[in-house]
């Protein structure tokens, strides 16, 4: 597995929000051509590279319902994804960890608990000038791994699986053109989370809103009394938003917030970028709420301004449709058990294709890889903890097979759908 992924982080599959290509960035393509080259040598059927940058493909099962593993191939804007170096420091001792592309950054166990707890691990960085790509990496690693030992495997029964690769993640389309009849899958899950053991059934509830600003442009030399700065409104509008609360550095557990992550701009003209997030639909539309009527207070203080508004819905909670039928969470955390592992429930304060999947009747809840600090050059992974993440997808195919667990589920009956 871990060759697997220090082959796969070094293709740069970075997304582009701005884009209005699908994939948005070309070289996602780059990395779906290798999987599916090797999922075609692992003897997988229906192996297929879309004209949409997914990746598909199929290991047949002796019985029970088909299971969809799926994990993203594109990685975040926040920090560069070209030239990765990762570095692999085994039988981690403890002490700092330095990345070698800049002395300055270093793990260290001290700010690092979940790292202190992994002494004897080997600990996979990067090198200090880029992410590692372990989100979401480290789960195509681990599906491809657990496929490669059930097809290299043939006398271990497990239900049918079906796996999909998908772009785009990071921008929030990763599953804009994803054809749930087609993939067939009757349930699924998404290798996309990080801590040992963790299943996630619950995921925030998320838009986004744009608040763009048109000014009026003079000659600074010629503009008193004339010019109107987009800049400054833009400015302005963000200094009002709430200071000690509604914001990712402010909140945590079940609080939601309101994140500027994007100021681009002119005098003549600028666009502000929020994310808006919450656990509750209500709340959620409170942020958004919020954000409007700044807007407005905004355009009332300077008429010559046109102030706009628009908000996007990305994805909402996957609870409320996960539990419509908790035996396909409830398969996750079995799966984890018989690998030794107690398995625990957070929510996800962020969202994953499985949230936009569940919501249209692919019930998907997301299951640990063992990456962390992802969209970060202090991102890092256990080769440990990936592995028992790998494990616990065979474990889960076998499972599924189960006449117990195979007619424990109501999804087959709800969906309608079956290969």
């Amino acid at each position: 597995m871990l060759d697997r992924f220090l082959r796969y982080v070094r293709i740069d599959t970075t997304s582009d929000q701005d884009s209005e290509t699908y994939p948005s960035t070309a070289r996602q393509r780059d990395l779906g051509e290798l999987l599916e080259r090797e999922l075609r040598e692992l003897g997988l059927e229906d192996v297929e590279l879309t004209g949409h940058g997914y990746v598909f493909a199929t290991l047949p099962g002796s019985a029970g319902p088909t299971v969809g593993l799926i994990a993203h191939m594109d990685t975040s804007q926040d920090e560069s994804g070209a030239n990765v170096q990762p570095q692999v420091v085994r039988h981690w001792d403890g002490g700092d960890i330095v990345l070698p592309g800049d002395p300055d950054k270093v793990l260290g166990a001290d700010e690092n608990p979940l790292l202190a707890q992994r002494v004897g691990h080997d600990i996979v960085t990067t090198d200090g000038t880029t992410l590692l790509g372990a989100d979401d990496k480290a789960g195509v690693a681990e599906i491809m791994t657990a496929v490669a030992y059930l097809a290299a495997h043939p006398e271990i029964e497990h239900a049918p699986i079906r796996v999909g690769f998908t772009v785009d993640e990071e921008v929030g389309r990763g599953v804009d053109h994803f054809d749930i009849a087609a993939f067939g899958a009757d349930l699924a899950y998404t290798l996309d989370g990080s801590e040992l053991g963790r299943v996630d059934d619950e995921t925030f509830s998320a838009s986004e809103v744009r608040i763009r600003i048109e000014g009026l442009s003079v000659h600074p030399g010629t503009s008193k009394g004339k010019m109107v700065n987009a800049i400054k409104l833009a400015a302005r509008l963000i200094e009002r938003l709430p200071q000690g609360s509604r914001s990712p550095e402010t909140t945590e557990g079940r609080e939601g917030f309101i994140h500027p992550h994007r100021f681009t701009g002119t005098t003549a003209e600028a666009e502000l970028r929020f994310i808006a997030r919450d656990f509750d639909a209500a709340k959620l539309a409170e942020h958004e709420q919020l954000l409007r009527r700044l807007a407005d207070e905004l355009a009332a203080e300077e008429p010559r301004a046109r102030v706009s508004v628009a908000v996007e819905g990305q994805y909402r909670n996957m609870k409320e449709f996960l539990d419509r039928d908790p035996s396909v969470t409830g398969a996750a955390e079995e799966a984890s058990r018989r690998c030794g592992i107690e398995p625990w429930r957070e929510p996800i304060r962020g969202g994953t294709d499985g949230a936009m999947l569940s919501e249209r009747g692919l019930l998907t809840p997301n299951i640990f890889t063992g990456g962390h600090q992802f969209h970060s050059v202090l991102e890092w992974a256990s080769v440990q903890d990936m592995a028992v993440s790998a494990a616990t997808v065979v474990e889960l195919a076998k499972l599924w097979a189960e006449p117990e667990w195979a007619t424990r589920s109501n999804t087959r009956a709800r969906t309608g759908a079956s290969r």
